[in-house]
């Protein structure tokens, strides 16, 4: 019966999330009062309170969520990729497929810096994952004598400077393709990657 009830009030929370994306995406986070939410998801006020503190809570997690998604699927590709330079290239275009797939929160986190001061500190965990990730990658592959002994944290923001850029001119500007956007992020990591092999 517990489980019943646990999983009934994970799908309430879903449908909450879902009616909140909806309505970020159509009418932007600040022009969104948690009323409309509530009354989207056809939920009464209790309802949403027992899952969010306020609005602020839900984009937190919807971003949260997201940004999470984006590393377990960067994650699982290393888990199946050992080629460095594949992976260095490959998993960006992963992290632009995860965007493309979720064109709505791809526009929200591009749209959300500045916010508040939490909203910020969770894209900051996202950067900050990603930048470890992208170090400890391009050290291991100094490490083993595959790319040349280089400053590692510039070209880590830089890789992370030009995703942000695509997602931006693609999911907010609207001035490129999906498939653009992968070539501007995949075509840098291959000029990255000439510069870091080792011949």
């Amino acid at each position: 019966m517990d489980n019943q009830k646990r999983q009934h009030g994970q799908d309430k929370r879903k449908i909450i999330l879902a009616c909140a994306l909806s309505l970020f995406a159509e009418k932007g986070y600040l022009n969104t009062p948690v009323r409309e939410i509530i009354d989207r998801s056809g939920f009464g006020t209790s309802t949403f309170y027992r899952h969010f503190s306020n609005k602020e809570d839900v984009l937190k997690t919807l971003l949260s969520d997201f940004l999470e998604q984006i590393i377990n699927r960067v994650n699982e590709y290393f888990s199946q990729e050992s080629d460095l330079h594949l992976r260095l290239i490959e998993t960006k275009r992963i992290v632009i497929e995860v965007f493309a797939e979720n064109k709505e929160l791809a526009e929200i986190y591009s749209r959300v810096p500045g916010i508040s001061d939490s909203i910020d500190q969770v894209l900051k965990e996202f950067d900050d994952k990603f930048l470890d990730f992208t170090i400890k990658n391009i050290n291991y592959g100094i490490k083993k004598g595959i790319f040349r002994e280089l400053e590692v944290v510039p070209i880590a923001h830089g890789i992370l400077g030009i995703i942000k850029y695509a997602v931006y001119k693609g999911f907010v500007l609207r001035e490129l393709s999906v498939p653009e956007v992968s070539h501007v992020v995949t075509s840098f990591q291959e000029s990255l990657a000439v510069g870091l092999m080792k011949n």
